[in-house]
Order: C-alpha cells, then structure tokens, then sequence
C-alpha cells in the first residue's frame, strides 16, 4: 500500500492571531453609588469606547453622562471571535497555498504541523481543513491529517459540464437584459485578473477571477445559484503549475485573463453568439 507522505509546510506563511481587546471585569457589586453628579474625572472614562461596544456589545444611554456600559455576557465569547478571525486567516492561508502548488496534490499534511508553522493551534487548521474538504480540495486521512485531491482529467471535465449548463443560460439571459453600464462596472475586477496574471500570482489571480465571476453571476439575483457556482469555480481550482514553467504559467494566467474583457465587450454590444462561445470556452479552458 503506498504510504502517504507528511510534509511540515515550512514553505507556509505564518498567520499571526489578531489581538481582541479583553474588558477588566467590574468589582464585585459594581461602581459605587455616588450622590449628586459624577466626579470630573469618571466622565471621560464612563465615555470612553469600550470593548463591549467594540464586539457588538450594548452601548450606554445617550445623553446620560457617568452610564457605565454593560459589561458583556458571561461566556467565552472573545476566544468565539478570535478563534473564527484565525480560523478565517488560516483558510486563507491555505487556500493561497493550495493555488501556488505549495501544498502539493497527492501529500497529506498535519494539522499540528501546519499550526506550528502558523503559530496557532491544531483546532483552527482542523477547522479550515474541514472546510477545505467540503469543498473537494483535500479528504481526510485518519490519524495523519487531509491529503491534497488530485483530480483527473474526466473529473475537471465533469465540473466543467455542470459549470456550462449552470452559467451558460443565466449569461446570456443578463445579455440581453442587463444594461451596458452595469457590465463597465465589472471591468476594474476584469483589470484585476490582468494585473495578477501578469505578476504571476497565482494566489491573487484565483481570488481574482473567484471575484469577477461571483459579481457577473451575482446580477441574477439567486444566491442558491451563486452558491453553487462558487462551490463549482473551487471545485475546478487550476492545478499547481510545473516546476521551471513559470513564464509559461505566466502566459496561459494571462489568456485567461484576457477572456474576461473579450466576455465584458461582448456583453456590452449584446452580441449572444459571442458571450455564448466565450463563456463556455473560458469554463473548459480554465478546468483543462
């Protein structure tokens, strides 16, 4: 049986863990009651922010000077905030990995590692592999951590199926709906597709073309299909280019790219053979 390998990512970028402001609890009893009206010196600090207020928390009657906020309910929210703000950054982090081939298809790689790497603990890189997994980019591997998917040709070919028989359809119903206007908006995230192709970020350039394509579909105005369709555009995420073969990367980033204004133009001369002929090629281009 062949044995999968454990890789401990120092390639990885570190995430630091966001500071959350903690409150300093009142005394026990609360703040003495004071006849009359309140020293000078406790109104700026009764106004002050506060990090009840900071994480949502309720804030003090207007216009009653010396009100001295609630203090938030007991309970381990603060660590709830920090933990989802790592968690969130870590996914990042390894979503950025998984684009620019520094987490490898076909490795499997540990939590623990990937936390020490990170400076955080093992629970929030669990969670953004659990996440990651619900999305098809790992699987888990009992006792050892997630490996990377690899996915053949006929399996990108089928997500590229049910991709053109999703977005196809809705496109051109916007092409002839959708005033031209509207597709100038998008061209600053068809710029950004540009810009990242040509610095060769492959990490950029999946959040950017993730961007374009959630904002074109987003004007249908069904959040179960953009769901979907994002689901489907991760699913059909490029493979890591070769090793050597960045120029080459660099060039077929950037015909990508490219499809992006020729779709933008032909949406806005509402010319349907093109947007038809664009869409669907640039979904089997992009998942080849």
């Amino acid at each position: 049986m062949e044995q999968a390998r454990v890789r401990d990512a120092e390639a990885l970028p570190s995430v630091p863990a966001p500071r959350v402001p903690v409150r300093t609890p009142l005394a026990p009893g609360g703040p003495p009651s004071v006849p009359g009206p309140p020293a000078p010196s406790a109104v700026p600090a009764a106004r002050a922010p506060s990090p009840a207020r900071d994480l949502g928390g309720p804030r003090p009657a207007p216009g009653v000077p010396g009100t001295a906020p609630a203090a938030p309910p007991p309970g381990p929210a603060p660590r709830t905030v920090r933990r989802h703000s790592v968690r969130g950054q870590v996914l990042e982090a390894l979503r950025s990995a998984l684009a620019d081939g520094r987490l490898q298809p076909g490795h499997v790689y540990s939590a623990p590692a990937l936390g020490a790497r990170f400076g955080v603990s093992a629970t929030p890189v669990r969670e953004a592999m659990q996440q990651l997994a619900s999305e098809g980019a790992v699987e888990v591997v009992p006792n050892r951590g997630f490996r990377v998917c690899v996915r053949s040709a006929a399996e990108l070919a089928e997500v590229a199926e049910v991709r053109a028989l999703i977005e196809v359809p809705v496109v051109l119903r916007l092409a002839a709906t959708v005033p031209a206007g509207r597709w100038e908006e998008l061209r600053p995230l068809a710029e950004a597709t540009a810009a990242a192709a040509a610095a060769g970020d492959r990490a950029a350039y999946a959040e950017a073309d993730r961007a374009f394509h959630r904002a074109l579909l987003s004007l249908a105005g069904n959040r179960r299909l953009l769901a979907l369709a994002e689901e489907l555009h991760r699913s059909s995420r490029w493979p890591p280019p070769a090793p050597g073969a960045a120029a080459a990367d660099r060039a077929v980033l950037a015909a990508d790219a490219a499809e992006h204004t020729a779709l933008l133009e032909a949406l806005i001369a509402r010319d349907l053979d093109a947007v038809r002929s664009l869409v669907r090629g640039h979904i089997s281009g992009s998942d080849a």
